[in-house]
C-alpha cells in the first residue's frame, strides 16, 4: 500500500501478549500493527509468535525495536516481522545499517526454497525511522535520503517532550516540525507517519498531503 501511495492505518500493541492480536487488527480493518518492544516487556519469543500468527490474517506485523543495534531488527524479521520501527533515529549516520535479515527463508515466506537474491529483495521491503527530537526534525532531508528507509514516522509523545512542550501535539512548533518532515519525504519519495487522535488527525492529513501514508491510529490501550 505504501508503493501505491495509499494510507496505511496501523494498530498500536502495548498490552496484548498473544496471537489474538492480528485477528483483532484486521476485524477491525487495519492494515498492519506495531508491537512496541520498546516500552513494554514483551519478549522476542512472544512477538514473533504474534508476527507469524498475523501472516495469515492480510495484515502487516511491523515491531518497534528498541535500539539502532542491527541485531535487534534482524532477529524479528527472521522470524516473521515484515517490518520494523527504529526508534530515535537523529541523522543519516544513525539509521540500522544492518536492518536487513536473510540468512534463510522464513514463515514470511512459508519456508520455500528462494534464492539468496530474491529473498533479501522480499524482506527489504518497509523501515519506519523514528524522528523524535529537534535534532532528527533538522535533519529529516538528510534520514529521507538514506536508501533502504520507506517512512519517516514522528513520535508525537517523544519529540513535544524534547521540544518542551510535552503533549501540545497541536503546538505551532510541532505543527512546523510536521510540515518540515512532510516536505522532507515528499522531496525523497518516502511516506510519512505518526500516531493521531481523532481530533486532530484530519488537521495533519491536511498541512502534510499526500506524504502522509502511515498512521497510528489506535491501540490496545484506548
Amino acid at each position: 500500500m505504501l508503493k501505491a501511495n495509499e494510507l496505511v492505518l496501523r494498530m498500536g500493541v502495548n498490552q496484548l501478549r498473544n496471537a489474538d492480536i492480528a485477528m483483532i487488527a484486521a476485524a477491525c480493518g487495519f492494515d498492519a500493527f506495531y508491537i512496541d518492544l520498546e516500552h513494554n516487556p514483551t519478549s522476542l519469543e512472544t512477538s514473533d509468535g504474534v508476527c507469524v500468527a498475523a501472516l495469515g490474517m492480510d495484515v502487516t506485523p511491523m515491531p518497534g525495536v528498541t535500539s539502532h543495534d542491527p541485531h535487534a531488527a534482524t532477529r524479528i524479521l527472521d522470524w516473521g516481522a515484515q517490518g520494523v520501527m527504529v526508534p530515535h533515529i537523529q541523522n543519516a549516520a544513525e539509521r540500522s545499517k544492518g536492518h536487513r535479515s536473510a540468512f534463510r527463508s522464513g514463515p514470511q515466506l512459508g519456508y520455500a526454497a528462494i534464492p539468496q537474491a530474491e529473498l533479501r529483495k522480499v524482506l527489504n521491503e518497509e523501515t519506519l525511522a523514528m524522528i523524535e527530537s529537534p535534532e532528527a526534525v533538522e535533519n529529516a532531508d538528510a534520514i529521507a535520503a538514506v536508501d533502504g528507509i520507506d517512512v519517516l514516522h514522528i513520535g508525537v509523545s517523544d519529540l513535544s517532550t524534547e521540544m518542551g512542550i510535552p503533549g501540545q501535539r497541536t503546538h505551532e512548533r510541532m505543527r512546523s516540525a510536521f510540515e518540515s518532515v512532510a516536505r522532507a519525504a515528499k522531496a525523497h519519495g518516502k511516506a510519512m507517519g505518526s500516531a493521531v487522535c481523532a481530533r486532530i488527525s484530519s488537521s495533519r492529513a491536511g498541512l502534510c498531503g499526500s506524504a502522509y501514508a502511515n498512521l497510528t491510529s489506535g491501540s490496545d490501550g484506548g
